[in-house]
């Protein structure tokens, strides 16, 4: 009786701990925000594939770095432009990043809203 008493003790605590993470974890999400950073590259479309996982590991190493508050979600590679998309707690942690990592920033700007075709149908 005992045993299951400490096993029912244990499962409790495991699912109030799950709880309070999520809860922090919607909580973070609810803060951060969704922005779209525009980088000036000269030729970046013609980056090699090991340039761009050479960028990518270095992005991700300065986010592992600043361990929270930005994340980054992806980029979009033009000519000579990279669109990246991060959620943020601010403008100044992307900076920050961009600082750390030797990334251009020529703007950021934060989205209001997201449309695609669904948005006609409803």
């Amino acid at each position: 009786m005992k045993t299951a008493k400490t096993l029912g003790t244990i499962v409790l605590l495991f699912a109030m701990g799950t709880t309070q993470a999520n809860a922090q974890q919607n909580s973070r999400d609810m803060e951060m925000k969704t922005y779209l950073i525009e980088r000036e590259i000269p030729d970046a479309g013609k980056l090699t594939q090991e340039q761009l996982k050479g960028i990518s590991q270095k992005s991700c190493s300065v986010l592992k770095e600043m361990d929270t508050g930005i994340e980054w979600l992806h980029s979009y590679v033009t000519d000579n432009k990279v669109y990246c998309v991060y959620k943020a707690e601010n403008k100044a942690l992307i900076r920050e990043h961009a600082e750390k990592g030797g990334f251009p920033v020529n703007s950021i700007s934060e989205l209001s809203s997201k449309i695609g075709p669904d948005t006609a149908r409803r």
